[in-house]
């Protein structure tokens, strides 16, 4: 697998369920100046993708507060995802998503993002996406491995805060904690304060 970090995501437009639960062609360029996080999950109607689904739209509002957009992608048909949407969470569907599901029938989309498997199933993909285009961040997990929708926030959180203030950020790092510079001498009193 070639790695896609620093690279341009993979341009696409596709059918998806939008917010109000309409159907429209949905352009990955279109969101420029804008951060994204892209994931990708294997099937609507299933086990631990609502549980992710769930997670992104419970904390939207403070990803939206980073200027930042989510969107998900499955090779479901964009009816299937509208048909989940419209199931009661009791009754094993995701509710009213306020983010896009994007339908990747023709799985181009996952396969352009190295998350196809077999030709048929997506992994659990995640790829974080700066105001430019590139891709900055992304990690793939098998079916049963349910994403940490916290760390996704603590990373979008790093990449700006490194991008306004020319910093890095060290392990662990969270808003408010210290961060280095990039030079030698940055990381050995950081190291010598904090390890």
């Amino acid at each position: 697998m070639s790695c896609l970090i620093t690279k341009e995501a993979p341009d696409f437009t596709a059918k998806a369920v939008m917010p109000d639960n309409s159907f429209a062609e949905l352009n990955l360029a279109s969101y420029r100046g804008k951060y994204v996080v892209l994931f990708f999950y294997p099937f609507d109607f299933t086990f631990v993708c609502p549980t992710e689904i769930i997670g992104f739209n419970k904390k939207l509002d403070e990803f939206k507060e980073l200027n930042t957009e989510i969107i998900g992608v499955s090779t479901d048909s964009h009816h299937t995802h509208l048909a989940w949407k419209n199931t009661a969470t009791k009754d094993g569907g995701i509710g009213n998503i306020q983010y896009p599901l994007v339908a990747d029938l023709n799985k181009h989309i996952s396969r352009d993002f190295k998350v196809l498997v077999d030709e048929e199933i997506a992994l659990r993909g995640l790829f974080l996406i700066d105001k430019e285009g590139i891709i900055r961040h992304y990690s793939i997990s098998d079916d049963p491995l349910g994403r940490n929708i916290d760390e996704t926030l603590r990373l979008v959180k790093a990449l700006q805060f490194s991008e306004k203030h020319g910093v890095v950020c060290p392990a662990n790092w969270n808003d408010g904690d210290d961060t280095m510079k990039p030079n030698a001498e940055s990381v050995a009193k950081y190291l010598a304060e904090h390890v």
